[in-house]
């Protein structure tokens, strides 16, 4: 179809420019000198399209069937050393495109490349624009590759770590090695984050705020302070900072046969205008109308926890899980409608079959809501992502995610992915549904 060709054919000037900045490039062999600046770039497409699964009746926010949708993205990393502890990082991207329905339907979305907004388009948007500075502890012998939104050089296995400006929260908290990059693993949203971090985001992921991280021996604790959107599931940012978010994390790290493996636990308070589930029952009864948690919103807090492990078991495969929980009769403000969860998965490269650059994921999910929650579907309410109009049988929304992806090149890798989603939105009554899609990815 068109917009697959005008994918692989910008796919193929990628591959060039990638090869050029590569060949320049700096000699691998050299000591580890502080870069100065550097500047990476990514091109991301991907297609999925839904099966024409069982869908007895819908709602405003229902997954259709046998539907198709596209998003295209390219990202510039810019990064220069303001002094030799401090870096500033600049990313401007173009992002094209919308998720299935219009990223609506499944509370456990398919595509984390596919945002609460979208546009037919081509748009220019800045996610990020941070500053990081770094404070040694002892002696600098720990070495940092170059990387996308990382300047090479060498810092102290035991240090601080200072992030303030605009970014992804999830840049920093619940990362995880095999399932947390959407262009490069998993493409599930609640795969690559836990799905009850209801983490402060605008529509498209980002907020502005402050982190500190501090790394001793195998120990680090993590803190910030984020902008929550001024209403639940904006584009908008609250401009004063009056709504808001508190996230903290620690971190195990720890040998296993060999193998290092992580261990962490991360919490967050949101405070802001919300709604409980409850009390907009309670309105629509009273009225005669539909609920809706916009009309009792008041200024409360939501709380929510997370427990994550990552465990490689050798050099080609590692294994991960998360569990979570967040307060069930509060309304979701950011991320998605989930209230409980579970999830398992692995991670295996291709070394055995001569591909040491493919990697082949699986993963299974397990999502759930409180019965309040139940109940407020259940009499027509909608929520961030679903809401079929009625909910009638509730279930547990259940998801099976497996990838292969392919090392075309060094810099270039195809994807072909499969979901399949068990009681869509809860709802019993729909379903089961599969997605395919296919995903194409260049960095350099």
């Amino acid at each position: 179809m068109p917009a697959m060709r005008k994918a692989l054919a910008l796919l193929v000037v990628w591959a060039v420019a990638s090869g050029t900045a590569q060949a320049a490039g700096p000699d691998d062999t050299a000591s580890p000198a502080p870069e100065a600046w550097a500047m990476h770039g990514q091109f991301t497409y991907v297609e999925q399209e839904s099966d024409k699964f069982n869908a007895p009746y819908a709602g405003a926010n229902s997954l259709s069937p046998d539907r198709g949708a596209e998003t295209t993205d390219a990202t510039l990393y810019v990064g220069v050393r303001l002094w030799p502890a401090a870096e500033l990082w600049l990313t401007p991207e173009v992002d094209q495109g919308r998720g299935l329905d219009d990223t609506l339907g499944l509370a456990g979305f398919p595509s984390a490349e596919a945002y609460k907004v979208g546009h037919n388009q081509p748009y220019l948007r800045l996610p990020r624009a941070f500053v990081r500075a770094s404070l040694d502890l002892d002696e600098p012998s720990l070495k940092l590759d170059p990387a996308a939104l990382q300047l090479g050089g060498l810092t102290s296995p035991n240090r601080w770590v200072f992030t303030l400006g605009k970014f992804g929260v999830t840049d920093i908290f619940d990362t995880n090695q095999y399932a947390h990059d959407a262009r490069n693993d998993f493409l599930n949203w609640t795969a690559v984050d836990a799905a009850t971090f209801d983490y402060a985001a605008d529509a498209w992921g980002f907020t502005v705020g402050a982190a500190a991280e501090w790394y001793q021996g195998p120990w680090t604790l993590r803190g910030g302070w984020f902008d929550l959107s001024n209403v639940p599931n904006s584009e908008h940012l609250d401009p004063g900072f009056h709504e808001f978010q508190w996230v903290g994390e620690i971190e195990r790290r720890y040998p296993w046969f060999g193998q290092a493996g992580r261990a962490l636990v991360t919490v967050y308070d949101s405070r802001g205008r919300m709604g409980l589930y409850s009390d907009a029952l309670a309105l629509g009864e009273a009225t005669g109308g539909t609920p809706s948690t916009a009309d009792v919103r008041r200024y409360r807090s939501r709380l929510g926890i997370s427990l994550a492990l990552e465990q490689p078991l050798n050099e080609d495969l590692g294994v991960f899980a998360r569990v979570g929980k967040a307060a069930g009769n509060v309304e979701t403000f950011e991320f998605t409608d989930v209230d409980r969860t579970v999830s398992l998965g692995g991670a295996l490269k291709g070394s055995a079959w001569g591909r040491g650059d493919d990697m082949l994921g699986l993963i299974g999910i397990d999502n759930g809501i409180s019965s309040v929650f139940e109940q407020y579907l259940a009499a027509g309410g909608l929520g961030v992502l679903i809401g079929d109009g009625r909910l009638p049988h509730p279930g547990a929304e259940q998801i099976i995610e497996t990838y292969y992806s392919v090392a075309a090149l060094s810099y270039a890798h195809l994807t072909f992915d499969y979901q399949w989603v068990k009681n869509p939105a809860y709802n019993t009554d729909r379903g089961p549904v599969s997605i395919f899609a296919i995903r194409v990815h260049a960095q350099f």
